[in-house]
């Protein structure tokens, strides 16, 4: 489905209303959502799909998955935390998840960005260079 120019344009102005003090608030996606999809206006629906769009993008760039082959103790948990805070600023929140693959270490991903301390990751870059 092609977006045009107009339809970009009304979406990213419909995703900068839902923002307050420059982070997303969820109340106000679902008022606009239910305000244009109740209106009648032609093309609609390609609106709402851009919007949802930059929504998901909003959401992966404040949200962090941090993988580990064993669970993390809260003090590394709290380090981590401030860690990514310092980094992408307030409102990353980040999701604890478990990953025996990894044999050691964490793995970190914000939205395209990726830092990849495991063990497995060490040894593929050991196998790449011999």
């Amino acid at each position: 489905m092609r977006t045009t120019a107009q339809t970009r344009r009304q979406a990213k102005k419909l995703y900068r209303m839902c923002l307050v003090n420059g982070t997303m608030d969820e109340d106000r996606v679902r008022q606009v959502v239910r305000v244009v999809a109740q209106s009648s206006r032609r093309g609609c629906l390609p609106l709402l799909t851009r919007l949802q769009k930059l929504v998901k993008l909003d959401l992966a760039r404040h949200t962090a998955n941090v993988d580990s082959a064993v669970p993390l103790p809260a003090d590394v948990r709290a380090n981590v935390e401030a860690g990514l805070e310092s980094a992408y600023g307030p409102g990353v929140s980040a999701v604890f998840g478990l990953n025996p693959a990894l044999i050691g270490g964490i793995r970190i991903q914000v939205a395209s960005d990726v830092y990849d301390g495991s063990v497995r990751a060490g040894l593929a870059s050991l196998e790449r260079h011999f």
